[in-house]
């Protein structure tokens, strides 16, 4: 039997102690010994020989400064110290393999994009997506059709990684990243006489019938045009009804019921429309990338790089004003 001391108290453990280094795979075969209280079946448990046990054991102990483990020829016990000690290993050792587990399954586990986008904005954002896709083919990219609003409610609940739109207003929680500046133009089928010009003046939208984005939707876009149409001189009529898609938008168009006014990056929605400027000076519409601003994920930033990376390539920043011919 071990003569070590047997104080009242169990000293705080650190990882050396008395210039010997407690072994996590000690606190294991500890563990283990307590549970069966019998070298024998505690040691077949940890697939090593029951004096290779005794002797980590001892380690421990040496390592400790207590003795934790009552030896005779009969039984096994605990001591109080060891019995206290015991609380504490059980813990370390689950928590170590708890963070095993985790580890393993971050290793796994497939990277995810949350991505928020308006229908109007995706092909906006459309080649930034298959740039960072093509970088990295093991990333899984979930769209998910919102408008800015939503999507910053999304962004605030941790729900979405990046949206893509027009942040009107300051929002402190969410940053912004302007990417693109789209032409803006209208869509008209090939028989309208807005599709022989070369650009369609603003102020000849004034007796036309504009489809926009839903209000509810798109507010921001929605006040983008009615701002330059009132900066024409007039107040656009509004198509009263509305859709959710583009191709709904552009099937309400083909019927000759509406105009729709929409950036240039939207404009091979149909083969059967042409999509034509205005002008004479064009807007442009701003679409920025939307992500949190104080906890971004790694692929948010990825996609933001990627997105600053390409307009600075395509010119897609470029605001010297195009002059429709």
């Amino acid at each position: 039997m071990s003569t070590l001391p047997r104080p009242s108290a169990l000293h705080a453990v650190s990882d050396t102690v008395g210039g010997n280094r407690i072994e996590l795979r000690q606190l294991r075969y500890f563990v283990t010994l307590a549970e069966e209280l019998h070298f024998g079946r505690a040691a077949a448990r940890e697939h090593i020989v029951p004096s290779a046990l005794s002797v980590q054991v001892q380690r421990l102990e040496r390592a400790v400064g207590v003795l934790l483990v009552d030896r005779t020829t009969r039984h096994v016990a605990l001591t109080p110290a060891g019995a206290r000690f015991l609380i504490e290993a059980r813990q370390i050792v689950e928590h170590v393999d708890r963070a095993a587990v985790i580890a393993q399954g971050a290793a796994l586990a497939v990277p995810t994009l949350r991505v928020g986008v308006l229908d109007e904005a995706y092909d906006a954002v459309r080649p930034v997506l298959r740039a960072v896709q093509s970088g990295h083919p093991e990333l899984e990219i979930h769209q998910v059709l919102a408008g800015v609003p939503e999507q910053c409610r999304l962004l605030a609940d941790g729900r979405l990684d990046i949206g893509v739109g027009r942040l009107p207003d300051a929002a402190p929680e969410i940053a912004a990243e302007l990417f693109r500046l789209d032409p803006l133009g209208v869509l008209v089928p090939a028989t309208h006489p807005y599709a022989r010009l070369g650009h369609v003046p603003v102020g000849d939208l004034r007796g036309e019938t504009l489809l926009l984005a839903d209000e509810h939707r798109a507010p921001e876009f929605r006040a983008f045009v009615t701002g330059i149409c009132r900066a024409a001189g007039f107040f656009p009529v509004l198509f009263t009804g509305s859709v959710q898609t583009l191709r709904a938008a552009a099937d309400l168009v083909l019927q000759g019921r509406c105009v729709l006014c929409t950036p240039e990056s939207t404009a091979g929605v149909s083969a059967e429309l042409t999509w034509r400027p205005l002008g004479p000076s064009v807007p442009r519409y701003p679409w920025s990338m939307l992500w949190r601003a104080h906890d971004p994920s790694r692929w948010a930033i990825e996609l933001v790089a990627t997105a600053r990376a390409l307009s600075a390539e395509l010119g897609w920043r470029d605001e010297a004003p195009d002059r429709a011919s």
